[in-house]
């Protein structure tokens, strides 16, 4: 009963503050900066966000990341991710772990996208997910599965849609506590070859949807600069890039008016094109 109820009482406290461990949880510095309207992006990071924007990838790509929630050391997150293209399509494997020994959340799985058509890409992904409520409480371990899609309407216009733990696995039996199911959708305009609009809409079956509305301008080839924001409940986004020949290194950060601030730093390597 006490581990029932102290999920309950977990779900309640991190679904309000958008810290949504049992489920969909922005990852990637670049990301963050963008207030998570992230469907659309075409890189190692969609692991996270959309598998079937790592469909576009073409050379062996990976990255780390590291988020300090509200800047509070138990809210720690890191994650990792990585893809690897085929002859057909692109296999990805990664993992998030969130929390501190008292409360802590992972998720680590394996994923596979392709190419459907010149401008369709879709990917599905399958992950091993865990909660860990202390040594007195328990924990709980089970399957939860995504997919995702990219569509090109135009060359400078994409749409995208992704959706998380499809099969509503559950979480306890108390009150039919579940992983959180969430659905979004997405779309990102290049203005130019400088300037990218990003917009999302997501929708958790337990909370009302939530919009996002961000843009990426790169005043030079290396150096990006990011901004967003983000309703229901309001947080503001800002950070930048800069691009090596087969690095890049992100930093980002989200503002909630009253829990403050979440910075978030993270690095990426690109190989060589395929």
């Amino acid at each position: 009963m006490k581990l029932k109820c102290l999920i309950a009482s977990l779900s309640f406290f991190l679904g309000t503050t958008t810290l949504i461990a049992q489920g969909y949880n922005s990852v990637g510095a670049r990301s963050n900066a963008l207030v998570n309207a992230s469907l659309t992006l075409n890189d190692v990071w969609a692991y996270h966000h959309n598998p079937g924007a790592l469909g576009e990838i073409k050379q062996t790509t990976a990255g780390i990341s590291y988020e300090n929630r509200f800047l509070i050391k138990d809210l720690q997150s890191q994650a990792f991710a990585v893809a690897q293209p085929l002859k057909v399509g692109v296999i990805s494997v990664g993992g998030q772990f969130f929390g501190n020994r008292t409360y802590r959340s992972q998720r680590v799985g394996v994923g596979y996208s392709m190419k459907l058509s010149e401008k369709f890409f879709a990917g599905v992904q399958l992950n091993y997910q865990g909660l860990q409520l202390g040594e007195n409480y328990g924990n709980k371990n089970t399957l939860t599965g995504e997919a995702g899609i990219v569509a090109y309407l135009t060359s400078n216009w994409k749409m995208a849609a992704a959706v998380t733990n499809v099969s509503r696995t559950r979480l306890a039996d108390y009150q039919e506590e579940r992983f959180a199911t969430t659905i979004r959708l997405g779309t990102s305009y290049n203005l130019s070859n400088k300037v990218l609009f990003l917009a999302e809409v997501e929708k958790s079956v337990d909370y009302k949807a939530r919009g996002r509305f961000a843009i990426e301008y790169s005043p030079l080839e290396q150096l990006f600069v990011r901004c967003g924001v983000g309703l229901q409940p309001t947080e503001f986004g800002l950070g930048f890039g800069y691009r090596w020949s087969f690095l890049q290194l992100d930093f980002g950060t989200n503002y909630h008016p009253i829990l403050g601030w979440s910075p978030h730093i993270g690095l990426t390597y690109k190989g060589n094109k395929k």
